[in-house]
């Protein structure tokens, strides 16, 4: 549903991160929005730009080299449960 700006409730909310992220440089409020958008629109237009968002902010926010152990740690535990890919 749309309001009289024409945005949809999702699209709402992701301006509101938006501008958290963009405007007022609050990353960890941008964050907590963007997951909201996910959590509460996860078949939108909207979710997939908030996810795009949040890697954003963990690119700034989180050292590469953090991000990459991160990564290889992840890997590992799938492995470790039997997880294979197809």
């Amino acid at each position: 549903m749309r309001n009289r700006t024409g945005l949809t409730k999702a699209g709402q909310q992701y301006a509101t991160a938006y501008a958290a992220h963009y405007t007022t440089k609050d990353l960890h409020e941008a964050l907590e929005l963007y997951k909201g958008v996910m959590a509460a629109y996860p078949n939108t237009q909207e979710a997939k730009y908030s996810r795009s968002q949040i890697e954003n902010i963990v690119n700034v926010v989180v050292p590469e080299q953090e991000l990459f152990d991160a990564q290889v740690g992840l890997a590992l535990a799938h492995f470790e449960r039997g997880d294979q890919p197809e």
